[in-house]
């Protein structure tokens, strides 16, 4: 039993030394996952925006990032910020991000901000409803991107 280990231990050492590994290599540096989700602007994460801090011009904190809606197709139409136990619906092109931090700034008054309709776990409004997408975009003062891309082919 010792011969066969003996063998298969001269046996590995060997093909450690033809390939030019080394048992005793160093182990690579450790990267934090938040780290590299900040810095790969390739890939977002969910976990990345929710539970995010956000807040309104003057640095006033309204909530956090409590939820995320996409359409159909998979793309990211808005944010749910939770705002004192009520919800308040974000378009995705109000908020500015910073992942790294996770934190969210929405350019709106406090004033405008306290205009938004609020809503409860119990009755969530329809996004999609044409009234009501045209109304939560008006109050921040974007448009949605399908929108935009429809005005840039327009443009061409």
């Amino acid at each position: 039993m010792s011969r066969t280990r003996g063998f298969v231990g001269a046996a590995l050492a060997c093909c450690l030394a033809a390939t030019g590994a080394s048992v005793c290599q160093a182990a690579a540096p450790v990267e934090r996952a938040a780290d590299r989700d900040a810095r790969d602007s390739h890939s977002l994460r969910a976990k990345t925006i929710l539970g995010s801090k956000v807040s309104i011009e003057g640095g006033t904190n309204v909530g956090t990032v409590e939820d995320i809606v996409f359409d159909n197709d998979g793309t990211v139409d808005y944010v749910v910020v939770d705002h004192d136990g009520k919800y308040v619906t974000v378009p995705w092109e109000a908020a500015k991000f910073d992942y790294g931090r996770r934190t969210a700034v929405i350019n709106i008054t406090p004033e405008r901000f306290r205009e938004v309709p609020t809503y409860t776990s119990e009755a969530y409004p329809n996004y999609y409803e044409p009234a009501y997408r045209e109304k939560i975009y008006s109050y921040y003062g974007v448009k949605p991107r399908r929108e935009i891309r429809r005005e840039d082919r327009r443009d061409r």
